[in-house]
């Protein structure tokens, strides 16, 4: 999770705190609004976990990397 705060951070010129507190703010609305499969790789991508391993999982990190990349690239 610290290298996407260190993104949100450098795209938006937001301080490392703020980045983090926005992150987490994410974070907490994307848990809510996905599926329970889909929190837990969440989760899993976040931590670094192994667990994500597979097809999928690395996909679906990419994915979320991504797009929460491009939800705090400056305009």
């Amino acid at each position: 999770m610290n290298e996407l705060v260190t993104l949100v951070a450098q795209r938006t010129g937001l301080s490392q705190e703020d980045a983090q507190k926005a992150v987490e703010a994410v974070i907490d609305i994307l848990k809510q609004k996905l599926p329970a499969p889909l929190t837990n790789h969440l989760d899993a991508f976040l931590t670094g976990s192994s667990s994500t391993a597979g097809e999928f999982g690395v996909a679906a990190g990419e994915m979320l990397k991504g797009a929460l990349g491009s939800f705090f690239e400056k305009k």
